[in-house]
């Protein structure tokens, strides 16, 4: 099975199954020097893990990651970082009855036309709970960048369903189980889920994610631009099926006159690009969002098929969340770490010794 490894300086490859004994990664291409414990990948991971609300499935992992490998008296040696993470609470039975049919709008159906065999306990690999791993790795690199450039990651939730924040409060997204930045919308998206959860049925999520201070340079000015590859990364988190860098699509509706980010002396007057010129950073915020589908594994019944085409009606058992979205937060800022990390590593290899005349502006 291919595909397993991102990145091109800075990569990451995972391994592991939802219900196997465990989860794991390689980091290749991590510096030596950069202080690093379990610790520092713990609190993001922790963020992610399921059973932290009612809002979320209720298996109850503690997700603590293990170094393996690449660090020495505390800090990274430059060789490969293996990290590992046991599962200890599967229940595989609760998949028996799916053995032999596909789920509708799940992994199942096109797992099994590409390898002719599929682990059906809990999804296997095309679970959300590989993201874990992404998680773990996406710390490393949000250390590295923070340490030596400043640059500081965050995401949260901006939409739940028919629900849209409407303040931008960042001391709010961790105060609450959404990681909603509106204080005023949490009991609304409390109640709503409530009543979601009663139904059986699950519901949609959007989730936006900023990088500040990230230096202008970064990213390749063709097929490796920067916002391509993050498009690349976020696209790649289970259950996305959309992703805007800046305005997104708002720009269909723009006039260039609104859509220009103008410049002065003192910064850019606005951000539609994302943080994003021709591919390359601009030294303004990397804004970015994804969209995220309800979840497929329900208990109310669906229509499919079996293995051998025949008709079947599918009920999901299980713990599944009724929204990804709410636990999808940190995976998209791991995402934004690993592409950032990558492309500094790339853009310090070919251009570290760039030298200009012209200011750096960033953003008013």
């Amino acid at each position: 099975m291919s595909g397993n490894a991102f990145g091109k300086l800075f990569t990451v490859t995972t391994f592991g199954e939802s219900h196997g004994a465990a989860l794991g990664c390689i980091i290749d291409g991590c510096p030596p020097g950069l202080e690093l414990s379990e610790a520092d990948m713990q609190g993001d991971l922790d963020r992610r893990k399921p059973g932290t609300s009612r809002h979320t499935t209720q298996r109850r992992e503690a997700d603590e990651v293990r170094i393996l490998s690449g660090v020495f008296e505390g800090k990274t040696t430059g060789t490969p970082i293996g990290l590992m993470i046991e599962n200890t609470d599967q229940r595989s039975k609760d998949y028996s009855k799916i053995s032999e049919q596909f789920r509708p709008a799940h992994a199942d159906y096109t797992y099994m036309h590409k390898y002719g065999v599929r682990d059906y306990r809990g999804g296997g690999r095309s679970s959300a709970r590989e993201t874990a791993m992404r998680v773990a790795a996406g710390a490393v690199a949000r250390k590295y960048l923070e340490k030596r450039l400043g640059i500081k990651i965050r995401g949260y939730l901006s939409q739940l369903g028919p629900i849209k924040a409407e303040k931008l409060d960042w001391d709010q997204v961790h105060q609450n189980p959404f990681f909603c930045p509106d204080a005023d919308k949490v009991a609304e998206m409390e109640a709503y889920m409530d009543a979601l959860r009663k139904e059986g049925d699950s519901i949609g999520a959007r989730i936006n994610v900023v990088a500040e201070g990230v230096p202008p340079g970064l990213g390749e000015p063709i097929f490796d631009r920067l916002d391509a590859d993050l498009a690349h990364a976020l696209m790649s988190i289970n259950a996305v099926k959309g992703v805007e860098i800046g305005a997104g699509f708002d720009c269909v509706e723009q006039k260039g006159t609104e859509h220009r980010d103008e410049m002065t002396p003192e910064g850019f007057l606005s951000n539609n690009a994302g943080g994003v010129l021709g591919g390359i950073s601009s030294g303004q915020p990397i804004v970015a969002s994804i969209a995220l589908k309800p979840t497929s594994s329900l208990r109310l019944p669906g229509r499919s098929i079996d293995v051998n085409g025949n008709p079947v009606e599918v009920i999901t058992t299980g713990r599944h969340d009724p929204c990804v979205g709410i636990r999808a937060t940190p995976i998209a800022e791991a995402m934004m770490a690993i592409v950032l990390m990558d492309h500094y590593l790339r853009h310090r290899g070919q251009n570290g010794d760039v030298s200009v005349s012209t200011p750096v502006i960033g953003q008013l």
